[in-house]
């Protein structure tokens, strides 16, 4: 069983024998909801939202006319 610190408390989450990127864990401890972001070495990190992604970018291409 492999484990990773979660970034929220700093406590080991189990991530499973076999982890694969995009694998979502929660934290026992503080309850957050992790992605496995990298296997060597494993690490945990908020999942990322795609809906909040596609808000940043149309905000950063809209320009305001003077």
């Amino acid at each position: 069983m492999q484990s990773a610190e979660c970034p929220q408390c700093g406590v080991e989450v189990s991530v499973g024998s076999q982890p694969k990127l995009g694998k979502l864990v929660v934290c026992k401890e503080c309850g957050a909801e992790l992605e496995v972001v990298w296997l060597d070495p494993l690490e945990l990190d908020w999942p990322i939202d795609e809906d909040e992604i596609d808000e940043e970018e149309s905000d950063d291409t809209e320009e305001e006319e003077y």
